[in-house]
């Protein structure tokens, strides 16, 4: 949420800012219920003072053997008066506060200005294409071959966008998210957490899902309970409402699955595993100084392709532009892998720094070094998105004999299994 202080400081500014982002917002309207909300703060305070004066002269008066029904019929429609402004009071300020939730982050000064994603930024790339001496199939006609994935049965069960992996393919799921917590925990200094896989409406909304992206979320019939987008929210809100009393940085890594509608997601790339409606992932978040951020961001960044590296996949980083960076981020960089079986690149990480306006919106603060209370800033990436990964690894690892070569990283994880074999 941005802070409303500076946005009746500099409307003029942060709309120029907010226009970069291909849409327009009226702020005016909001500024409108802000100085309405402020007129009735003044006035319902205003009265206040003056009923307080009046039960005093009215003591006075009584012990002074005065009348006071006059006195006490004025205090009587002063108190009237005041419960009616506090009324349209509070539903000014509930307008206010939904109307500030629907307004999207500012892009930080850094971001590339832009109309769409294809004015994002390459930013650098990591390794090569692998040449093939055969046409390198896609990941789900390698799946189904080695029996691995199997698309129509999970359909059966609940439609479209539902994986199914079976035998050492669900093992090999299994080992990536096993290995990237490892290496998060051991090499980069992350604390892991197990969070909850249901969050509730303040939870959905602290950290940005709610109200703008109701229609992805999978809502509990009949419940305010919502299954988990991604593991930001549970681990960014273990500090919701909160003055932090630890100190900063933190920094967590979570492995849950994610459900998402993909309401939105028409034309693109949808077969297979690319886009589901349930995917692992393994989940950075870090809650830092203001001053710092900016640091924690590319540590993110850098963090997440370790884990590219050592698998010895061909990746590239971009700078997200204006028009392309999440509802609540004000910097972002894509992390998208070479899946060669589709002549594509597949996104597997998008890495955020969100300043203080998911803090400001969950109230996730603490004392700095001069004491002053004031609101973190959070941060979050996939440690990678773990579906994607997949695809990327069947359509890298392939070989002509149908079989796919386990990451040596991995094969720890995969009790020793060199590579993945067609069934007899």
């Amino acid at each position: 949420m941005l802070d409303i202080k500076k946005l009746r400081e500099n409307p003029d500014e942060i709309s120029r800012r907010l226009a970069l982002r291909g849409k327009t917002y009226d702020l005016q309207a909001v500024l409108a219920l802000d100085q309405d909300r402020r007129r009735l703060q003044t006035e319902t305070e205003k009265l206040k003072s003056e009923r307080n004066s009046a039960s005093k002269e009215i003591g006075r008066m009584k012990k002074a053997g005065e009348s006071t029904d006059a006195m006490q019929e004025s205090v009587r429609k002063t108190g009237e008066r005041i419960a009616e402004i506090d009324a349209e009071l509070k539903g000014l300020e509930q307008r206010q506060h939904e109307a500030m939730l629907m307004i999207p982050n500012l892009p930080h000064a850094s971001v590339p200005a832009g109309a769409s994603e294809a004015d994002n930024q390459l930013v650098r790339t990591w390794g090569s294409p692998r040449e093939f001496s055969f046409t390198p199939a896609p990941h789900w006609d390698i799946g189904a071959r080695l029996r691995i994935l199997d698309f129509e049965r999970a359909a059966r069960m609940s439609g479209a966008g539902f994986p199914l992996f079976r035998g050492a393919g669900a093992r090999l799921e299994r080992a990536l998210i096993q290995f990237m917590l490892d290496l998060h925990t051991t090499q980069h200094g992350y604390t892991e957490i197990a969070p909850p896989f249901l969050c509730g409406t303040d939870a959905m909304t602290g950290t940005g899902q709610l109200p703008k992206m109701a229609e992805d979320m999978y809502q509990l019939a009949g419940e305010q309970l919502y299954l988990i987008p991604t593991a930001e929210v549970p681990v960014t809100n273990i500090y919701r409402e909160e003055i932090i009393s630890e100190p900063l940085p933190l920094s967590f890594v979570a492995y849950t699955p994610c459900f998402r509608r993909e309401a939105g997601a028409a034309g693109k790339l949808t077969r297979g595993l690319n886009r589901l409606h349930q995917f692992d992932k393994v989940e950075l978040v870090k809650i830092v100084e203001p001053a710092k951020s900016y640091e924690a961001h590319e540590q993110i960044v850098s963090h997440a392709e370790a884990v590219l590296r050592k698998l010895g996949l061909h990746y590239r980083v971009l700078e997200l532009c204006t028009a392309d960076i999440s509802f609540a981020a004000a910097k972002c960089y894509d992390l998208e892998l070479w899946a060669p079986g589709q002549n594509a690149w597949l996104e597997v990480s998008s890495c955020s720094n969100f300043e203080d306006f998911q803090a400001r919106r969950a109230g996730i603060r603490y004392r700095n070094a001069e004491g002053r209370v004031e609101y973190v800033h959070t941060l979050n990436g996939s440690g990678v998105a773990l579906a994607r990964l997949y695809v990327a690894i069947l359509e890298n690892y392939q070989e002509a004999d149908g079989s796919v070569v386990i990451p040596e990283v991995l094969r720890p994880y995969m009790g020793g299994l060199e590579r993945i074999q067609p069934a007899s």
